[in-house]
């Protein structure tokens, strides 16, 4: 069913008005942000005075069934601040790639969320997505100042060491890591579909937009481009907070259970301090996804023990009603006797 052009711009002005007020709420005006001049806004580039952790860009070398990832970052934090970078390059083959899981870092407002999204591979180790801006010296984020061409946007192809811990452990913030129904050949697509675009920001930057190029619109943008509406834009992409529940609601994530108990298994951040210096971190901080299919067979089995106690129950009844029809035809022949 479509939607009213008239309503779907009062949508658009409503969302658009509650992402600034959110704005102002979580980065209060505490100090005096660096704006870009007019020409830096004007055309974006890849050469600027960009922070440590920023200045290399990942590409990807696709060759047959094999790509060669250049640049992945793997920095180590002291602090959010104070960071050791170092980057590798990975060869991969495209039949290794399994699987890809869906991360969502809720802000201090709910309805507000960073999304990244990280590629399972079959010797269990993931390489993870982040599309962030690409700061420059100085910088800092502002919702506002992201809707005027000031910062350029970034794929930041990473080691999900450095990009989860980095939120848990010194951006206090939680992560969640939802596992997606996506089968290897859609997760492969879904990797070229990413790098492809890698590639193309390489050599064509663009500028970052907090409400059209932002995390989660790429994030659909790519979806989508495997299959054509598959994520309808709505005001859940509008706010990523509530991205997770709306892929759930689309079947791209296993809703075999309620959204609640899934979101509990998805929290990732006890077992990140757990495992924090484990070289099998990835597969540890999922360990809890395991539970995922447990409770699901819990869950059909107990459905199927109900299913069977209503029959039995329907059989009682039907055969209590038939006792009782017999026993009045009984009483009614007896009577005209």
């Amino acid at each position: 069913m479509s939607i009213p052009a008239s309503t779907f711009r009062f949508q658009t002005t409503l969302v658009v008005s509650l992402t600034l007020l959110c704005s102002l709420l979580i980065f209060p005006a505490c100090k005096p942000l660096q704006v870009n001049t007019v020409s830096d806004r004007l055309v974006p580039s890849n050469d600027r005075i960009w922070t440590a952790d920023m200045r290399k860009l990942s590409v990807a070398e696709f060759n047959d069934k094999e790509v060669t990832i250049r640049n992945i970052r793997n920095c180590e934090y002291l602090t959010e601040s104070d960071y050791v970078v170092e980057y590798y390059d990975r060869t991969i083959n495209l039949d290794d790639i399994q699987s890809v899981d869906f991360i969502v870092v809720p802000f201090k407002n709910a309805a507000i969320a960073h999304t990244m999204l990280s590629f399972g591979l079959r010797d269990g180790t993931y390489l993870c997505i982040s599309v962030e801006i690409r700061i420059e010296l100085g910088e800092g984020y502002s919702t506002i100042l992201g809707m005027s061409n000031q910062f350029e946007l970034i794929y930041q192809v990473a080691d999900e060491r450095d990009l989860i811990r980095l939120r848990t452990r010194h951006r206090d913030a939680k992560v969640y890591v939802y596992p997606t129904i996506a089968t290897p050949e859609a997760s492969r697509d879904l990797f070229v579909d990413v790098f492809q675009r890698v590639n193309k920001l390489a050599v064509r930057p663009e500028f970052y937009n907090t409400l059209t190029n932002n995390c989660t619109t790429n994030i659909v943008s790519h979806v989508n481009d495997l299959k054509t509406n598959r994520v309808p834009f709505g005001w859940k992409v509008l706010l990523p907070g509530y991205s997770a529940q709306y892929a759930y609601e689309l079947g791209l994530l296993d809703n075999r259970l309620p959204f609640e108990e899934l979101t509990q298994l998805a929290l990732v951040n006890n077992l990140v301090d757990e495992h924090f210096y484990d070289p099998n971190f990835s597969q540890l901080i999922r360990s809890k996804h395991k539970d995922i299919e447990r409770l699901i067979e819990l869950s059909q089995e107990s459905a199927a023990k109900l299913r069977l106690e209503e029959q039995g129950s329907q059989q009682r009844t039907s055969q209590l009603s038939a006792q009782r029809n017999l026993g009045q035809r009984q009483i009614r022949n007896t009577n005209r006797r």
